[in-house]
């Protein structure tokens, strides 16, 4: 077993612990949510609904911070928006965020191969503003070596995120993210999707028992094995019973967010499920 003493030993441990604060109806498990799970409403409009399901800790979609890009948009115009946009952009959102009590643990922003040095730099000043101490993304395993310099300047670790496609330089198995992390600085960790994880066959539990002191997100949903299908959390092969329990019992301050994928009928009424869902776990 690992004690939360031996956890907070470490600098990963100690900045999470410093950056959120569990909520006691989860027995100090940190649960929050990727407001991806949100992403049929804007910014303020997710704020509210945050409010409604009293989710205090997010993790920042960068759909809620960035325009609402049509998918057809050119990449240059992307880039020469984060190139541009006010820092204030950014801290008024954070700022609207703290003052209903909701704290941005984390913001995601997918570094990839064609992300220019000025690009990169600007994700750790946008995560900065917004008061988050970790950045999560959709990166390329290859990709982590040209981040590392940056991570380190900002003192901002970035959580490389897995799906449960296995195709060359992209993350989804154990072995892609040993390949990012190889050489790197501490700087470097895992955004670990458990339901991602499972689809690929893969077994969550047994690798954060190893590897935990690299976590610095979890994603919670739930999935079948096998690439199977995002269900409503109960009904796939994911052991999300099994991960929060293993948290709880080890007193990890890693922040478990859930990232609402499947199909249901309401947005809010499906999270709360969820939410519901995880806290019965805790509890």
């Amino acid at each position: 077993m690992y004690s939360r003493r031996l956890f907070l030993s470490t600098a990963a441990g100690a900045a999470l612990a410093a950056a959120v604060k569990p909520d006691k109806n989860f027995k100090g498990v940190v649960i929050g949510a990727q407001t991806y799970s949100l992403r049929d409403r804007d910014v303020n409009k997710c704020l509210t609904a945050l409010g409604e399901l009293k989710i205090n800790t997010v993790e920042m979609f960068s759909g809620h911070a960035e325009p609402a890009f049509p998918r057809a948009t050119p990449r240059e115009e992307v880039r020469q928006w984060r190139l541009t946009v006010p820092i204030s952009h950014f801290t008024d959102i954070r700022k609207k965020y703290n003052d209903a009590g909701v704290t941005i643990h984390a913001y995601n922003y997918s570094f990839r191969e064609d992300f220019t040095d000025k690009e990169i730099a600007r994700g750790f000043e946008f995560a900065d503003a917004l008061g988050a101490k970790i950045i999560t993304a959709s990166s390329n395993v290859t990709t982590a070596k040209k981040v590392d310099p940056f991570a380190k300047k900002a003192k901002i670790r970035v959580g490389m995120h897995n799906h449960s496609r296995i195709v060359a330089n992209e993350f989804a198995t154990p072995e892609d993210f040993m390949a990012a992390m190889n050489g790197m600085s501490k700087y470097i960790c895992i955004n670990l999707d458990i339901g991602h994880f499972v689809a690929a066959n893969f077994s969550p539990v047994e690798f954060m028992e190893k590897w935990y002191s690299r976590i610095v997100t979890i994603h919670i949903k739930d999935r079948k094995k096998n690439q199977g299908d995002n269900v409503p959390f109960g009904e796939g092969d994911t052991p999300i019973k099994d991960v929060l329990t293993w948290m709880k019992t080890n007193r990890l301050a890693i922040p478990a967010n859930i990232e609402y994928e499947y199909k249901g009928v309401d947005t809010v009424t499906e999270i709360r499920k969820c939410v519901e869902y995880c806290r019965k776990i805790v509890a």
